[in-house]
């Protein structure tokens, strides 16, 4: 069934659903700000694409998706792949590229692919999600640590070595902003779990920065001033031999799309006690990301802790994932220079702090006491991800967890035991 949620919420809908929609999108919104900033900037892109993303693409997975209570944007899954893209082709390939695996969503939803997130063994999502996490919070060494280095490589191993060879530059003050930062967000969610604690904690470590002259690097003193409006929508360039050139990538960000949008509604339902619908899922996710690159934004697709904060502030129905879009549009548009303040350690720190939460430290011991099987294939697409690249990762080891399956002759059933990221 790929009919939006929405229009089967809207039969019931009353004024109390709406103020608590409000109240909750308003919520979600001051959570997705400052994530929507620091994950365009760690992919290598502008940070108002970010916004950009959250915006277009929330509001478009909100409209038409299958869940409830989903909330979409901008995700630190994407990070990695983003980056990579925009090396290699550019930014104007990331969008031609978004654009394609937006169309690919479209084809999946229409043929009911929905369904096939229950062939992706659990553990490889597993590997390359933590795999994932290890790229992304080693990224931000550089701004948690106040580092000066120019040209940081994106492997590993050779980022490890040049940041390594700048420890002589550790700002104190940049550490100092993304320690007290880290230690606010920590400290808001474990006593006010309800309340937007990211953009306070963000915000106070800023003004830290402004109150006391530290010598720190601002959103605005290294990318300029963000813009007040959304940019006119445009085609990217299209050619045979770019499409030919970026259609792996496009079909890496349609899985990741696919997958954490459909892993999101999962966490979804468990936490409603719901049914999302998968196919609608995929559709909007396709829709969404056309949209997206069209507006010049990132891959968009549902946000798991996003969607779970969502829940928490009493979200019921899609309209609060419109609300958190409108809510976005309406800061940029009206406070757009007040994102310039943000301190880069400050967002640095958010971002460690997603990477570690994407690990899932507290399912740590029970993937140590899970089959052979299973603790290998998640070791090697983990391993393949850190060091060699996402797409032979997630290639890898879906081959190799399809072929045990066939070979102990079990039915291809979920295994899934939804996380909680």
């Amino acid at each position: 069934m790929r009919q939006p949620k929405l229009l089967t919420t809207l039969q019931s809908y009353s004024k109390a659903s709406f103020l608590a929609d409000l109240q909750a999108g308003s919520t979600v919104a001051m959570v997705a700000i400052p994530l929507s900033l620091a994950i365009a900037i760690a992919s290598g892109a502008d940070p108002a694409t970010g916004l950009f993303t959250a915006i277009i693409g929330g509001f478009f997975i909100s409209l038409l998706g299958g869940s409830r209570v989903q909330i979409g944007g901008p995700t630190g899954a994407f990070i990695v792949v983003v980056y990579g893209v925009i090396a290699e082709h550019g930014f104007d390939g990331l969008v031609l590229a978004t654009f394609m695996a937006g169309l690919l969503l479209i084809i999946g939803g229409y043929f009911r692919a929905g369904s096939l997130i229950a062939f992706v063994p659990e553990a490889v999502v597993n590997g390359f999600t933590i795999g994932i996490g290890i790229i992304i919070g080693t990224s931000q060494l550089k701004d948690f640590l106040g580092l000066t280095a120019e040209n940081v490589p994106a492997e590993l191993i050779d980022k490890l070595e040049v940041l390594w060879e700048a420890r002589d530059t550790l700002n104190l003050s940049a550490l100092a902003i993304a320690f007290a930062t880290l230690v606010l967000i920590i400290l808001l969610r474990r006593l006010a779990p309800r309340f937007p604690g990211l953009i306070v904690a963000v915000a106070v470590g800023s003004l830290l920065v402004g109150l006391f002259a530290l010598p720190v690097d601002t959103v605005g003193s290294r990318f300029g001033a963000l813009p007040s409006a959304l940019p006119v929508p445009a085609l990217p360039e299209v050619s045979w031999a770019r499409i030919v050139e970026l259609f792996p990538s496009a079909v890496v960000i349609a899985f990741l799309a696919g997958v954490e949008s459909l892993l999101s509604a999962l966490v979804a339902d468990r936490m409603i006690e719901g049914h999302h619908r998968p196919n609608a899922e995929l559709t909007a996710q396709g829709v969404a990301n056309i949209a997206s690159a069209l507006f010049g934004g990132l891959p968009a697709t549902g946000a798991i802790a996003r969607t779970a904060t969502n829940i928490r502030a009493g979200g019921q129905t899609p309209v609060a994932g419109i609300v958190h879009a409108l809510v976005i549009l309406a800061v940029l548009m009206l406070a757009a220079p007040l994102a310039g303040y943000l301190a880069m350690p400050a967002l640095a720190a958010l971002l460690v702090l997603t990477a570690w939460n994407m690990s899932e430290p507290h399912k740590w011991r029970e993937y140590a006491s899970a089959p052979m099987e299973d603790r290998l294939l998640l070791l090697l697409t983990l391993v393949l991800t850190v060091l060699v690249d996402l797409t032979v990762a997630i290639g890898v080891g879906v081959s190799i967890g399809l072929a045990l399956r066939l070979r102990a002759r079990k039915n291809v059933e979920s295994d899934w035991t939804p996380p909680d990221r």
